[in-house]
């Protein structure tokens, strides 16, 4: 009897043992089934559609080193490696697909449009105001080419302004007269200029085109960055500036003479040839200390005015108020003075500027007492002998009321033409 039972416990332990391997062969065969249908499924070819543009020429397998060991095929299908991927391959995949977007593809078509459209236009534009300007100055009676800059409001131009027009015209009836301004360039300011044009003067106000004007010059590459945004204007404003390099561009391009709209001609410019004047002068040497661009008079493409321009666009200083401008053209001519080809002229103060910007209130004084009356008058006579123009300077005298007997009165009356008037402001 216990052999039998020590059988039965052999029976049952065997079996159960078989049970065990049973199931693990079972789990083993599984394991293989499943290794087996992955590596089938990782190393079936893939197909590619064709609506896939190939790509780029940099990346064909003739710009691929033999050695690179990177796969890349332009058939209609790729064997995909995981093993011997690398980020090299997943750029080659990508930059096809951004290439032929289709979205991405209208957008540059548009852009490219649009680019083209704006060459055409900025070249239409270029053509207008060429054609505009070289018209407008091409009736023989343009005896004088004058140039003014107003980059303020239409609204904003004065009696002021329209005086010192009207003082131009007295002194030279037979000359032309544009005004380089965006504002005036306009109904409203056709309206404005109408009681000149109504007497047959010459005159227009044009919208410049600083591309054509600062095209192959210093100032084009500059005139670039600011539009890209890439140039601090600093703070002084951009438009001051902006006048200070187009008076340049202006004279550079077409020759002739340059005002501020605050200067009051008195005298014919007949004769003046290259030149420009000082402000100031040293009293111990008698030379210039200071010049000013209020009045520039110079033929086309004057080697000076180049320089002008040249500095401008190096030199460049939104922060400094004068830098860009009076300070400009006194660096340039104290650098000049003296070199071969240079030819110009630098007239004394009184020419443009016989009261300095500090004491111009004394010239809408009228008389306190009778010395004050004589110096008045010895003033007036000095003035009217020795300059050919007296700046205002507008941003210290602005707001001022021409006293009676004053010599300002004086020289309205003297120089207005047909236009006077018993007060002067820029309102």
């Amino acid at each position: 009897m216990e052999e039998i039972d020590t059988f039965l416990s052999q029976l049952l332990f065997y079996l159960e043992r078989s049970k065990r391997s049973f199931y693990a062969l079972i789990s083993l065969l599984l394991l293989c089934l499943i290794a087996y249908n992955s590596a089938t499924i990782f190393c079936t070819q893939v197909p590619i559609s064709a609506e896939v543009p190939p790509g780029p020429s940099s990346f064909s397998p003739e710009n691929v080193p033999a050695n690179s060991g990177k796969f890349f095929s332009v058939n209609s299908s790729v064997k995909l490696s995981l093993k011997r991927e690398s980020p090299s391959v997943k750029l080659k995949t990508h930059l096809p697909l951004l290439h032929k977007n289709q979205n991405l593809a209208i957008s540059t078509h548009r852009a490219t449009a649009y680019q083209s459209k704006t060459r055409r236009d900025r070249k239409a534009k270029v053509k207008q105001f060429e054609v505009r300007v070289m018209e407008f100055f091409n009736p023989s009676s343009c005896k004088f080419r004058f140039f003014m800059t107003w980059i303020s409001s239409v609204e904003s131009f004065g009696e002021r302004e329209l005086f010192a027009m009207s003082s131009l015209f007295k002194a030279h009836p037979n000359g032309c007269l544009i005004v380089a301004s965006n504002s005036l360039d306009s109904t409203t300011g056709m309206q404005i200029l109408r009681p000149f044009l109504e007497k047959g003067l010459k005159v227009t106000a044009i919208s410049p085109d600083f591309n054509y004007l600062f095209k192959n010059t210093p100032a084009e590459a500059w005139y670039n960055q600011l539009m890209l945004g890439n140039l601090n204007p600093g703070e002084v404003p951009l438009g001051q500036n902006l006048s200070n390099l187009l008076r340049l561009g202006l004279l550079y391009r077409f020759g002739g003479i340059y005002l501020d709209t605050d200067i009051i001609i008195l005298k014919s410019f007949e004769g003046l040839k290259n030149a420009i004047g000082a402000q100031t002068i040293d009293l111990d040497t008698g030379k210039w200390s200071r010049l000013n661009n209020a009045v520039m008079i110079f033929d086309q493409g004057h080697p000076l005015l180049y320089k002008f321009i040249q500095e401008f666009a190096l030199t460049f200083d939104g922060n400094k108020w004068g830098h860009n401008g009076p300070y400009l053209v006194s660096r340039v001519v104290s650098r000049v003075t003296g070199r071969p080809g240079y030819n110009f002229t630098v007239l004394p103060p009184t020419a443009f500027y016989p009261v300095d910007w500090s004491k111009i209130g004394s010239l809408f004084q009228g008389p306190q007492s009778l010395s004050h009356s004589k110096w008045l008058l010895a003033k007036l006579g000095q003035i009217r002998s020795r300059s050919f123009a007296v700046h205002l300077w507008n941003k210290q005298s602005r707001g001022f009321e021409v006293a009676k007997g004053s010599v300002i009165q004086h020289i309205m009356f003297s120089s207005g033409g047909f236009y006077n008037s018993s007060t002067v402001s820029t309102e």
